[in-house]
């Protein structure tokens, strides 16, 4: 593992909000050599990129990588998912039929809608190419000739960079066809982008999104490595993970672990947010203390103590702050206080904070996410819904439930299309009513300062539940 011991962080002084433009990550691999505008092919081509595409694709004797070394190189780096259930990559890739005589896809999810999380976003707009290599060797190990890269419909800026929008994109000429040698290998590439829903972060709702369904998960069995999308085999993976295989290829798996730690291979990506001097992304190597991440942080604001920390996103449990101070950032040490480390979004919060106030703002925007409309996508553009009257359906006899029982309607029925053209997002106008709720700022007499308050939740929202707020 690599020794941090030795490394001086009184030099970086808390002086504002960034993301990944600082000289604060540990052996970086992702963000090595970014300064956010060399996010072009020719800029990728001089850090080193395309080079392990070219390693493997190489042909001679002695030369180039069978499907099955690049697999095992995967598998001896010990990386694992690092989209949040840290599933070991390798292995994954096995599990892909390598006779299926149909057509097979590979799917990257990009769709980061997990509250605190940022980091996949910071990719795809200052590497994107990183990401294409890694799918592209990615698809060689399985043979795999067409992938998909499913972009989160917030972020709808990166969708039209990776489609090669105005004024920039990652458009060049490839290592593929025409490039002398490497005439057996072909694969496509699609951008694709969602609608925002939370509830597509899920691979299998991912998966029925991107086939222009609405996203809603699949009962497994069967799973996708066996039946995905258009019902074929499938393999999906994060857009860090992707970013991760160029290095290991280039290096060796070998090299990979020993960044980390022994089940922890490599460097890992943690959104730090919260109430720390200078919240961003920070790429260090697993096994990583997180005091040590923390200090890269600027430390507390305000040089408030702290109370507690959610180590990988609003979903993972809290842990308080010495179990905190006594853990390491990986997935085994994180697993075992309690927690996991999940999609690496580490939410820092001081003493102030009153911690049912703390896990009300999550489940508010969690609704919002979930109960957000998921609108099958037209396969004919991949676009939004269009809107005007060009569009809109002739008239003709009604069917299904008019507009006084979509009003109703929790979540908008059959006709949801129509019903957001007319009225607007319906589970948007939900979130915000229920959010109103949840967080009036009601008169109180000082008799009633500093009492808990309990808000019910009407019938329909939340079966059975209350949100208990403090003062």
């Amino acid at each position: 593992m690599t020794n941090i011991a030795n490394i001086d962080l009184s030099k970086w002084q808390a002086t504002g909000v960034e993301t990944c433009f600082h000289d604060r990550n540990i052996t970086p691999q992702i963000y090595a050599g970014l300064d956010g505008k060399n996010w072009s092919l020719k800029d990728y081509e001089a850090r080193g990129g395309y080079q392990a595409l070219r390693k493997i694709l190489a042909q001679g004797e002695g030369q180039g990588m069978t499907p099955e070394q690049v697999i095992a190189d995967v598998k001896a780096s010990g990386l694992r998912g690092r989209g949040g259930a840290g599933f070991p990559t390798g292995l994954k890739w096995s599990f892909m039929p390598r006779q299926f005589p149909g057509q097979k896809y590979l799917v990257c999810n990009s769709d980061e809608g997990e509250p605190g999380t940022f980091k996949d976003r910071d990719i795809l707009r200052y590497n994107p190419h990183i990401v294409i290599e890694g799918m592209a060797i990615a698809a060689y190990a399985m043979g795999i000739t067409v992938g998909y890269n499913y972009i989160h419909g917030e972020i709808f800026e990166v969708y039209r960079a990776l489609r090669g929008g105005p004024g920039r994109g990652p458009r060049g000429r490839l290592p593929g066809r025409q490039h002398p040698g490497f005439s057996n290998f072909s694969f496509q590439l699609h951008a694709h982008h969602g609608y925002g829903a939370y509830i597509c972060g899920e691979e299998t709702a991912l998966l029925e999104s991107l086939e222009g369904k609405k996203g809603q998960p699949r009962f497994k069995p069967p799973f996708p490595a066996s039946f995905g999308l258009y019902g074929k085999p499938t393999t999906i993976n994060n857009t860090e993970t992707f970013a991760a295989v160029p290095w290991i290829i280039r290096n060796g798996g070998q090299a990979y672990l020993e960044v980390g730690k022994p089940n922890n291979g490599g460097t890992k990506i943690f959104s730090i947010s919260g109430d720390v001097e200078r919240p961003g992304n920070y790429e260090i190597p697993l096994g990583t203390p997180f005091a040590t991440l923390l200090e890269l942080a600027g430390g507390m604001r305000g040089g408030r103590k702290l109370k507690a920390v959610i180590p990988g996103g609003s979903s993972a449990p809290v842990l308080p702050a010495d179990m905190m101070m006594q853990s390491t950032m990986d997935y085994d040490s994180i697993a075992k206080a309690g927690s996991m480390l999940g999609s690496g979004a580490v939410i820092v919060m001081d003493e102030t904070r009153c911690m049912v106030t703390s896990a009300a703002a999550p489940v508010v925007l969690l609704r919002a996410g979930v109960l957000r409309p998921v609108h099958p996508v037209p396969r004919r553009h991949g676009l939004a819904v269009p809107r005007g009257r060009a569009h809109r359906p002739r008239q003709g006899p009604r069917r299904g439930p008019g507009p006084a029982e979509l009003r109703g309607r929790q979540h908008p029925g059959p006709h949801h299309l129509r019903a957001r053209r007319r009225r607007g997002d319906a589970g948007a106008r939900h979130a915000q009513a229920l959010q109103g709720r949840v967080h009036r700022d009601d008169p109180a007499s000082p008799a009633e300062q500093g009492a808990r308050r309990v808000v019910p939740v009407r019938r329909g929202q939340v079966a059975g539940a209350r949100l208990i707020r403090s003062r």
